[in-house]
């Protein structure tokens, strides 16, 4: 399973936004214990280091930075996902890269607890609580038919 993760859940995790932070927790647990391949876009990254620098500092940040990259893997943002954002339908640009960037690599769905912004996306776009019951769904069901 293929997941993107838009800024805000990350930012729930890592700026402990109440009450979201359990359901995004136990979907980073997931990509930690590669039960789904997490992926995060490139400017994901950067937003998170310019939201986060002054409400942790810049030592804290960067730390959380490294902890993100060794759990996550980087959708690239390159000049055909920037072109195709520019061109595509989503009203927000931002969030077009984003939605270019999980089309790249393949996702198969995008977490997000804005999925109005997402309403363009041909992935299926779940809120995190969302996400969480289809995969756990999913592992009772693998336990069901013995992994098969």
């Amino acid at each position: 399973m293929i997941v993107l993760f838009d800024t805000d859940v990350v930012l729930d995790v890592l700026l402990d936004r109440t009450p979201f932070v359990e359901a995004a927790l136990l979907l980073f647990d997931h990509a930690e214990q590669k039960a789904i391949h997490g992926y995060l876009c490139a400017t994901t990254i950067t937003n998170i280091y310019y939201i986060a620098r002054p409400r942790v500092g810049k030592a804290v940040a960067l730390n959380r930075i490294r902890e993100l990259l060794d759990i996550f893997e980087i959708a690239l943002v390159n000049r055909s996902v920037l072109s195709m954002a520019v061109d595509g339908s989503f009203s927000d640009f931002e969030d077009g890269v984003l939605y270019e960037s999980a089309r790249r690599v393949g996702a198969e769905f995008i977490v997000t607890r804005n999925a109005s912004d997402f309403e363009k996306a041909e992935i299926p776009v779940y809120s995190p609580d969302d996400l969480n019951a289809l995969i756990d769904l999913r592992d009772a069901e693998e336990v069901d038919t013995g992994g098969v």
